[in-house]
This record gives C-alpha cells, structure tokens and sequence, in this order.
C-alpha cells in the first residue's frame, strides 16, 4: 500500500476510506449480533457446567491437600483451612460471571475483528472473506475455550494440588509465619498502605498530565506521518478513536496506580517477616515509591532518575 507524502493527500485517503470503513463496521456489528450470542452461550453453559460439576471435587481436595501437605507449617496451615472457604464459596459466582462476561467480549470482538482483518493486503477474494471470516471460526473458537477451561479444571488444577501434596526432603524447611514477628509485620503493612497509597497516589496525579500531553502529540505525530498505528488505512479509524479515548486511558492508569499502591503497602509487612527488620520494611515503604516516580519517568521520557528518597531515613 503506498503512502501518500502530502498532508493533503493524506487527509483525502482518510476521508475517503471512511464510507468503506463504516461499511466494513456495519458488516462486522451485524456479524457480532448474529454469532455473539451463540459464542457467548457456549462459553457460558459450558464453563458454568465444569464449574458447578467439579465444584465439590475442588473443594474436597483442596482441603484434603492442605491438611495432608508437609511443605507449610501448623500455623500457616491452620490460618489456610480457615480461611480458604471464602475463595472456595465465591469460586462458582467469579468463574460464571467471568465466562459470562468473557464469552461476551469474545463473541463480539472476534467476528468483528475478523470482518476487518479479511481486507488485509495478503487476504485473496476479499468480499468472500468479509462475510465468512469470523463466523464459524468464532463458534469454533468458543468451543476451544470451553475445552482448554475443562483441561484445567479436570487436569491441570489437580495435578497443581498433588505437587503439593507430594513429600519434601528433610532437609527442606516448611513454609511457616512467625507469630512473633506478626504485630511489627502488621505494623508495617499498616504504615505502608498509609504512606504508599498517598505518595503513589499524588505522583500519579501529578503526571496525569503528562501522560496526557505526551499521549495526544505523539498519536497525532503518527496521524499527520501515517505512521505508528496509522500506517494502515483500517487502522486509521480505530486509531483515531485512540486519540478521542486517551483521557479515559490516563484515567485508567491512575486508577490503577491508586489499586496497586494498596498491594505495594501491604507488601511490607511480608518484607519485615522476611528480613526480620522492621526497618527493612520502612525502607522497602520508601522504595517503592521512588521505584514508582522512576518507572513513570522513564515511561514518559521526563527526566532521569527520581528526585525521591531511596529509603528510608532512620
């Protein structure tokens, strides 16, 4: 496909494909809505019937393996028996709701996708592809999924449980939680969520913006280049929808720099148990966020480094 040079030529060959790209799109929605609820039905009873019909086995052996393994100790087993019923009990609803879900995104996208991908340059009789690709396959690939999920239920999960019934050499000591390492670990844990959770938190939002920035010029760099995900005509549409959308990513990665400050928090009560320092744990606390303030500069090519602590001044 030849690129055009001129700005104006370029601005022609996207205003001249969209007819044939909402053609395409209305092809491919009207696929989606014909084979979707079929793709999404198969995943759905298929997965809820593996789920609910093997849902006794796992919990029985599940329990069996704890209670017989030799590779955690009496106090970490004893908290793991009490408190694996919850996952256990809410295993069912997480796993139905996500086929459910899952099966609707794949029935959707799938033929959708396929409907633009079958007028790529190396796809021969075009017209023919567009309306067979992603419809059968798409029904087929549903009943791959179900499948791969009833090989993991029925053998890979327990097949996971017997390694960890199997027997350890002596020499081998067992995982175990130090009780009296406990109140400095949730100590810890607790100024961690505190500090990282404000401090991730504020440095995300402070470079929201950016990323914001940043995002917007480059996208439109490769608009006015043809270049990047511009470089071909399908996907100038869907690229462009990017730069329409980029605010609600910037917002989506804060949200989930915020969600991932709460686990970096937590994490330093399992440092202090480690090292046996609660010091450790503090300077772990700071770490993180200057890690974090590192990470982002480097993704948004600001300056090197991070004007943060490394640790922990005590």
């Amino acid at each position: 496909m030849e690129v055009p040079k001129g700005f104006f030529e370029k601005l022609w060959s996207f205003v001249s494909f969209l007819p044939y790209f909402f053609l395409l799109l209305l092809l491919g929605v009207t696929k989606a809505l014909i084979i979707g609820p079929i793709s999404s039905a198969i995943i759905l009873v298929g997965n809820s019937c593996v789920i609910i019909g093997l849902w006794p086995a796992h919990f029985i052996w599940t329990y069996y393996c704890l209670a017989r393994t030799k590779r955690i100790g009496l106090v970490l087993k004893t908290l793991a028996l009490v408190l694996f019923p919850l996952p256990l009990l809410l295993w069912p609803v997480a796993g139905i709701v996500g086929s459910l879900f899952g099966g609707i995104a794949y029935g959707f996208f799938t033929p959708l996708m396929a409907t633009f991908e079958a007028v790529g340059e190396s796809v021969t009789s075009k017209c023919y592809h567009c309306f067979v690709d992603g419809s059968f396959s798409t029904i087929k690939g549903s009943c791959t999924v179900v499948t791969d999920f009833t090989d993991f239920c029925f053998h890979s999960y327990f097949s996971y449980m017997d390694e960890l019934r199997e027997m350890v050499s002596a020499d081998v000591e067992p995982l175990e939680i130090k009780l009296s390492r406990l109140p400095s670990c949730l100590l810890a844990s607790l100024i961690g969520v505190m500090v990282d959770v404000l401090l991730i938190t504020a440095v995300a939002v402070y470079k929201s913006p950016y990323m914001l920035l940043k995002g917007w010029k480059r996208l439109l760099e490769d608009l006015v280049g043809r270049e990047g995900p511009f470089l071909e005509s399908v996907c100038v549409p869907f690229a462009g929808l990017a730069i329409l959308l980029w605010p609600l990513a910037v917002a989506g990665a804060v949200i989930a720099s915020v969600l991932s400050s709460f686990f970096l928090g937590l994490y330093s009560g399992v440092i202090v148990h480690q090292e046996d320092s609660f010091r450790m744990g503090l300077n772990y606390i700071i770490a993180a966020v200057s890690l974090f303030d590192e990470y982002v500069n480097d993704l948004l090519y600001l300056r090197e480094g991070t004007s943060l602590p490394s640790q922990a001044l005590l």
